[in-house]
């Protein structure tokens, strides 16, 4: 505990001269206790989440705000989106690629980090001259305008944000301790500060994500270019082993300040930890210390409610202790905790004009309905320029989606997964990294529920008459069906059911929707 101490004493010392101690967690936050039981407060009678799976995943219950809001938006923002648009790829690690030097003597074919070192020398200079640090007076946000972006958003069915406070490369997009900042340099902005007043005002909830964990590795080849005692030093985290960085106390103790910092300060209603985290046998357990200190502070605030959300992609641990990330994944089956399919719309995650998504908009809106009827939120990742604006390409994505979430509203906001998520040819795999990207048919079926009532969607434009052999008389559906509608329309539907399923007749009003979703009104008990 004294080495732990002596390493928080220059932060102390600064966060004291800055005139508050919300940037270090009190002494005892920084506790490495790891018991499985559930403790009392003994000040307030409600129970303790410790640090530890066992407890996380007796006591953390999602908020409904989550579940029922089913759609959010990531956005990546940061240096790399001011850098030259028409750049190659650099897969979303441009700070760490820019530094891939390639030997004079060098014959081979490029790899994707020699060649944006290459590209990078011949438009800006080497590494060792223009380093990434010259890329921030680049980035200005000039144009950036959150309240009409948040605006945009929950037009077309947002019901939360999620911005990048940090990513790999180490600058914090807030009013942080740590000098590489947005308030202090590139934008001179606090982009938190000003994310969290749109999404309130629009009634939005507001969460922050951390990529921080990394960054240590994330500048190994830039380290042959600092100096020792200049600014730089800090950016590119050269007090810590970048092999060896998770079992450095210094290295933990300084991420959990950080994340930290941003929890007290911005109040998230969601945190998510995109990167890994300091673990009971190398880092003293301080990162479910932070997940455990976050979730308790909201139980205290809340009179024992939680109201937040935390996400991460831990995929080993127990998911009832916390929410899921299958980031660029899919699920095949429903799911027993809810959990959040979040994928990019720029083809790239952080903006670059060269980008290119490969799931088309008609997939999108298929692969998040698919994700819903099996327990899952959808998280949309928007890569906005670097003056701040959207760009045309993902704002169409946004604005389809848009469409057809006000056609449907109904059976998404509030639904919940039947006993099955539906039917269909298309495979759908469970993992990471293997989201979807082949077109669905009107044969392909997802099913909601809300309010005793079944809600059926169309994953492709029907051409013909419908049919849902899961509701098929004598199967599943062991309810009398009194009436079938079709979402957004006044048109009476034409439908029967037999044992072969439920067919529902061509609607004739149907124009380009790229989902058709039906309310299957059910009887009461």
């Amino acid at each position: 505990m004294l080495k732990n101490l002596l390493a928080l004493l220059p932060l102390i010392v600064l966060t004291f001269h800055r005139g508050t101690l919300d940037a270090a967690p009190p002494t005892a936050a920084i506790s490495t206790s790891t018991s499985t039981a559930t403790e009392t407060n003994a000040s307030s009678d409600i129970p303790t989440i410790e640090p530890n799976w066992e407890s996380m995943a007796e006591r953390y219950h999602v908020p409904g705000w989550f579940v029922d809001g089913k759609v959010g938006v990531w956005m990546h923002w940061g240096i790399p989106s001011a850098a030259d648009e028409n750049r190659p790829n650099d897969g979303s690690h441009y700070g760490r690629l820019m530094y891939s030097v390639v030997p004079d003597d060098f014959t081979g074919k490029l790899g994707m980090g020699e060649t944006l070192t290459k590209w990078h020398t011949e438009r800006y200079g080497h590494p060792s001259e223009f380093g990434y640090e010259k890329l921030i007076p680049l980035f200005k946000a000039e144009k950036w305008d959150p309240d009409s972006l948040a605006k945009f958003v929950k037009h077309n069915g947002a019901r939360f944000i999620m911005p990048v406070a940090t990513h790999h490369d180490n600058f914090d997009m807030y009013d942080s301790f740590h000098p590489w900042n947005a308030v202090k340099m590139g934008p001179k902005r606090d982009t938190l500060k000003e994310w969290k007043a749109a999404a309130k005002k629009h009634g939005l909830k507001f969460g922050v994500s951390t990529h921080l964990y990394w960054s240590p590795r994330f500048f190994a080849n830039a380290r042959k270019y600092q100096k020792p005692g200049t600014p730089e030093w800090s950016l590119f985290n050269m007090d810590y082993d970048q092999r060896g960085y998770a079992s450095q106390d210094t290295w933990n103790e300084h991420w959990y300040a950080r994340c930290w910092d941003v929890i007290e300060k911005y109040d998230p209603d969601m945190f998510n930890n995109d990167s890994p985290y300091p673990s009971a046998k190398t880092g003293n357990n301080l990162g479910l210390k932070l997940f455990s200190d976050y979730l308790n502070r909201d139980l205290q605030e809340n009179n024992g409610e939680q109201t937040v959300v935390l996400s991460c992609k831990d995929a080993k641990a127990d998911r009832a202790g916390f929410t899921y990330n299958l980031e660029r994944g899919s699920s095949g089956e429903i799911q027993p905790t809810p959990w959040m399919w979040a994928t990019d719309l720029s083809g790239g995650w952080f903006y670059r004009a060269t980008a290119v998504n490969r799931m088309s908009i008609p997939v999108m809106i298929g692969n998040a309905i698919d994700a819903i009827s099996k327990n899952g939120v959808v998280m949309l990742n928007i890569a906005l320029r670097g003056d701040g604006t959207i760009p045309e390409n993902q704002a169409a994505y946004l604005t389809a989606f848009g469409e057809v979430l006000r056609t449907n509203a109904e059976g998404i906001y509030g639904s919940r997964p039947w006993k099955v998520y539906g039917e269909g040819p298309l495979e759908i795999k469970t993992g990471r990294q293997g989201e979807n990207k082949k077109d669905y048919s009107q044969a392909d079926i997802r099913l909601t529920t809300k309010d005793g009532n079944l809600y059926a969607f169309v994953l492709a434009t029907p051409t013909e008459d419908i049919v849902i052999k899961t509701l098929a008389t004598g199967g599943v559906l062991d309810k009398t069906i009194e009436s079938v509608s079709m979402m957004g329309s006044d048109e009476t539907i034409s439908w029967t059911r037999s044992e072969k399923g439920m067919t529902i007749e061509l609607p004739k009003s149907l124009s380009d929707e790229l989902v058709v979703g039906f309310k299957v009104t059910l009887a009461s008990p």
